[in-house]
């Protein structure tokens, strides 16, 4: 559904990307990952046909009047004007459905009240990002660009936005190329991960296989963790009631499995993914 192939661009003299391929299928969610600079909103603005590449091969299949909506850093929103004056606003700009029944579907497809009637400048984060999808989806596009979402949410927010990209890809089968910084949030939505750094992607590849190169450590979380004697046989960090545990990803599954024999119960376990070997690795 998203495809690039050799694009390059340059502003002046500074190179953003270089020789970036990308692919991403229907129904899939690709995880863009890279540090800031690294060239994931240039990519995103030649997506969705805001900036010109100097060279390469960019298709974006789909059928439709829109084959793809997305949004830059934040939603581009009227923050004076409430959720249906702006989703109708944008509607007429698109050449869309403006009528009532189609904004409220809009509204209710992405799990915001149809009968607010304030500014929007009163809607928390996660709704205004929330809005900002639902303009993006207007005209039903089959692929969906989301830089960095998740910025500025609570956790809350964050587990009901993860929801709607689940929902979208899972009912309406939609292609979604995810950037953010929250890896922990990917690992989780993310079936790829593309790792792009100084313009160039890097790595491409399961998420799973991808994280777990870069995980050297564990964070575990259980009141009653001090009871397990075997965990001395590991380097560890306590902090309360969790351990930093050095481990690969096939111990910390025994190590879980141990503490399960001896009931022992974990409320959390978290990976504690190196950020500078995954941004700096190199495909093989």
């Amino acid at each position: 559904m998203i495809y690039c192939e050799g694009v390059h661009k340059k502003y002046g003299k500074v190179r953003a990307l270089h020789n970036v391929s990308i692919s991403c299928r229907k129904g899939e969610i690709l995880g863009l990952v890279g540090a800031n600079g690294a060239g994931k909103t240039t990519l995103f603005k030649i997506l969705l046909g805001l900036v010109t590449a100097d060279h390469g091969k960019i298709e974006i299949a789909g059928d439709g009047a829109k084959k793809i909506g997305g949004i830059i850093e934040k939603p581009a929103l009227y923050h004076y004007l409430n959720a249906h004056e702006n989703l109708r606003l944008f509607a007429k700009m698109q050449g869309a459905d403006s009528s009532k029944n189609a904004l409220e579907a809009s509204l209710e497809q992405v799990g915001l009240p149809v009968h607010r009637t304030d500014p929007v400048r009163n809607f928390s984060m996660g709704m205004k990002q929330r809005l900002g999808i639902a303009v993006a989806l207007l005209n039903n596009p089959s692929c969906l660009l989301l830089d960095e979402p998740f910025s500025g949410l609570d956790p809350l927010g964050i587990e009901a936005l993860k929801k709607l990209i689940l929902d979208l890809t899972q009912q309406a089968q939609m292609t979604i190329l995810i950037s953010s910084h929250i890896i922990d949030v990917l690992s989780t939505v993310c079936t790829n991960l593309s790792i792009i750094h100084n313009g160039e992607i890097v790595q491409t590849g399961p998420t799973s296989t991808i994280l777990a190169a870069c995980t050297k450590s564990y964070s575990l979380c259980g009141n009653e963790l001090k009871k397990a004697a075997f965990l001395s046989d590991y380097d560890t960090v306590s902090n309360g009631d969790c351990i930093t545990i050095s481990a690969s990803a096939t111990e910390i599954s025994e190590i879980i499995f141990k503490l399960s024999q001896q009931q022992i119960a974990i409320t959390s376990c978290r990976p504690l993914i190196d950020l500078q070997q995954l941004f700096n690795a190199k495909e093989k």
